[in-house]
């Protein structure tokens, strides 16, 4: 398989016609949709369902999509690291994690290699435990950070000096905002919003199947969730210190009673052959935190 053929294609699937593709990757329509016919022959299998003004993925041209992205991915990567001279630190590092205020650490290790080598580059990609542990599988990041009960034995993992604090978020003038801290008994039959994977932790803090609480709404990054509590719609259990509560945010954060904390730390994939930029910043927190 060509990689052109999936630049092509993923082009098509990004514009929705084969008539605005071609215009954008300037190529005819009929030499494109050629190579379309000749790539679903070649994988023996529909890729598109073609209508009159627009086409559509099949579940197989979703799962190419998926694919074709990695391979271009890593390839425009590749060709992008060989090109750097030899004797010159640059480069791109990828490093993905959830929302904790442990990524203040990764921050200043960005900052001070940022002025030591000025040519390096970082890329952070935020989601949750299983998006950034997939990509960290097939090398779209080098680095994860990971919060909290997670399976990661097929990865090296570095602990980092921090545990974030779990609690709850409400509105500023709610009652329970008056308490120093939260039980499992106060929220219970209230409103609940959780992480998408904090399941386990939540089962286990309020021990009580999850079917038996009121969970109104789940998230997968905080930002949205707090707009929810805001409003008044339920009490988001999270992590402290990611979102604002302070008087003007009208968010007030109570931690839970009793405590829960999360661990929090860095992973990368094992035998990984780093680029140089990723290898001085792995020789950085190992330094550090090793």
């Amino acid at each position: 398989m060509e990689l052109r053929p999936l630049q092509y294609f993923l082009m098509i699937a990004r514009e929705g016609t084969i008539s605005g593709a071609a215009q954008v990757l300037h190529v005819s329509q009929p030499s494109l949709s050629r190579q379309m016919k000749d790539l679903e022959q070649e994988l023996g299998c529909t890729l598109f369902t073609r209508g009159a003004r627009h086409i559509e993925l099949t579940e197989a041209g979703m799962r190419l999509r998926k694919r074709a992205e990695e391979i271009v991915d890593l390839v425009g990567r590749t060709e992008a690291e060989f090109r750097i001279a030899p004797d010159t630190l640059a480069g791109e590092v990828r490093i993905g994690g959830g929302e904790t205020p442990a990524m203040s650490l990764i921050a200043d290790v960005i900052a001070e290699l940022q002025d030591t080598y000025p040519l390096m580059r970082f890329s952070l990609f935020s989601g949750n435990a299983a998006d950034v542990g997939e990509r960290l599988e097939n090398g779209r990041l080098d680095f994860g950070v990971f919060i909290g009960h997670t399976d990661l034995a097929k990865f090296e993992t570095l602990p980092l000096p921090a545990q974030d604090r779990w609690g709850a978020f409400m509105r500023g003038d709610d009652p329970l905002a008056a308490q120093a801290a939260v039980s499992p008994d106060d929220l219970a039959d209230r409103p609940l919003i959780f992480s998408r994977q904090a399941g386990r932790e939540m089962q286990a803090w309020f021990k009580r199947d999850l079917e038996d609480l009121d969970v109104v709404a789940t998230y997968n990054l905080l930002y949205n969730a707090a707009l929810l509590a805001r409003r008044g719609v339920g009490y988001v259990v999270s992590l402290e210190g990611i979102v604002d509560t302070s008087a003007e945010s009208k968010l007030a954060f109570r931690p839970l009673d009793p405590p829960l904390a999360a661990d929090v730390c860095i992973a990368w994939k094992r035998y990984q052959s780093f680029s140089p930029a990723a290898q001085v910043f792995l020789e950085k927190i190992r330094d550090l935190w090793g």
